[in-house]
């Protein structure tokens, strides 16, 4: 027998957390499902100083674990789980949880996020948190006077680098091609910076360091005849080779953009879908912040209110 509920919210971190909280104020009695990583992205940042309200910062795992504990202080029904399957043609909408449990649901609000792309090499679990970042705007601070390195050729690689010059004292830009894919402006910036030093042609093979990172290791014209493998010395390596939003259980019932965000009406959280709204990274391919998956959630919460008034009515 399916549960039933008024707002179902599928997944945490800072969008899915808030959107329960303002549901939950709102006497909507939601259920969230937590998702693949309980608290999102934020949980794999060590030190987050950019969020309002946190002069001396706080860790990644402890913002998401007092936000989950004021929804849960307002009634949020917070749950572990993943969808794993979804039928949206029809209201009621259907999410299955885990290949097996059904919820009916009158509204819901996805907050699944958006993972970060990783060249696939061990020593980027090694040092997740010790010189490995997926977001400049998050860390850069803490690489003040200090050498970087950013992989990739686009434009979020080449904004990366040019964020990164601002702080750093070097930065190298690691591109596997001999040439960037990000547009001419672009392009022209990264090439005119002093700080930044463009390798073309250019593969990472590993980091290095005793506890955090000390430098890694890159190869030059990998499999040509002039293969040449060096290493350079830095203290902070940053991928920027894109993000992949967790929308692939939903493209079927609602539209994305070419990279797999959700659309959504301009200026509101609202999937084509009526009763079904998308909050923070699986909807937001430009800025990927917490601050801003967090006023999405806002923002979320409160379309999910005025759409079960108007239906009600």
């Amino acid at each position: 027998m399916k549960e039933k509920v008024k707002c179902l919210i599928i997944g945490s971190g800072p969008a899915g957390y808030t959107a329960a909280i303002y549901t939950s104020r709102a006497n909507l009695s939601p259920i969230l499902y937590e998702g693949m990583q309980p608290g999102g992205q934020l949980t794999i940042t060590n030190e987050v100083e950019n969020f309002p309200g946190y002069p001396d910062g706080i860790t990644g795992i402890e913002m998401m674990e007092e936000l989950k504990k004021q929804a849960g202080k307002f009634g949020a029904d917070l749950r572990r789980g993943i969808v794993t399957a979804c039928d949206l043609s029809k209201k009621p909408y259907t999410v299955t949880i885990d290949g097996k449990k059904e919820i009916a649901a009158d509204t819901i609000i996805i907050s699944t996020g958006a993972s970060a792309k990783y060249l696939g090499l061990p020593d980027e679990q090694k040092y997740s948190g010790k010189g490995v970042s997926a977001c400049a705007t998050c860390d850069g601070f803490f690489y003040r006077k200090k050498v970087v390195a950013v992989v990739g050729g686009g434009d979020s690689a080449c904004e990366e680098a040019l964020y990164l010059a601002g702080l750093a004292q070097k930065v190298y830009l690691i591109v596997r091609k001999d040439y960037l894919r990000a547009s001419q402006i672009m392009q022209d910036r990264v090439a005119n910076h002093p700080k930044i030093e463009t390798l073309f042609n250019t593969n990472t093979l590993g980091l290095f360091g005793e506890e955090f990172v000390e430098g890694a290791h890159l190869v030059k014209f990998l499999g040509e005849p002039n293969e040449e493998k060096f290493d350079i010395a830095i203290d902070g390596f940053f991928l920027a080779i894109g993000h992949k939003p967790n929308s692939d259980v939903f493209k079927h019932f609602i539209p994305t953009d070419e990279n797999g965000y959700i659309k959504t009406q301009w200026g509101t959280t609202k999937t084509i879908v009526p009763g079904v709204f998308a909050a923070g990274d699986v909807a937001d391919p430009n800025y990927q912040q917490a601050v801003i998956a967090a006023g999405m959630g806002c923002i979320a919460a409160i379309e999910v209110e005025r759409y079960l008034n108007s239906i009600e009515e």
